[in-house]
């Protein structure tokens, strides 16, 4: 190949790939973990393709969704992404305690709290996020 060609090809082939990386988010925004407020705890997801995202828990009122025999609801839990910028909240009020939850995306996938550090064994091969109410 002749020379002028290679630095041709090199030049298309950097210009590729700067263009497509101007269009990437390489910093994920990041949510705080659950925070308290006068109402309770606020918590909150990042899905923006879900459709539906319920806040898990093994607080009495939840009971890792099982709750929703009991209401006759698969709504125990919802979360609401009003503005739709795709953050899902749920503001829970908890009593002092040590609490373990997840979120449910689509009534399938059960994710931790990737906005928590706080973790523990789900017994599952995954992991429970961890909350302290004070």
């Amino acid at each position: 190949m002749r020379r002028s060609h290679v630095l041709m090809l090199s030049a298309l082939a950097l210009g590729a790939i700067v263009s497509s990386c101007s269009t990437l988010n390489f910093v994920k925004r990041r949510l705080p973990p659950p925070t308290a407020s006068a109402e309770g705890m606020i918590f909150r997801f990042e899905a923006p393709s879900a459709k539906v995202v319920q806040l898990a828990g093994d607080w009495p009122e939840n009971k890792w969704l099982a709750g929703q025999a009991q209401t006759g609801t698969f709504l125990v839990g919802e979360m609401k992404d009003e503005d739709g910028d795709g953050i899902w909240t749920r503001t829970e009020k908890l009593t002092a305690g040590r609490y373990q939850y997840k979120f449910v995306i689509d009534r399938v996938n059960w994710k931790q709290d990737p906005n928590n550090p706080s973790r523990i064994d789900d017994g599952y091969g995954g992991f429970n996020s961890l909350l302290d109410v004070r």
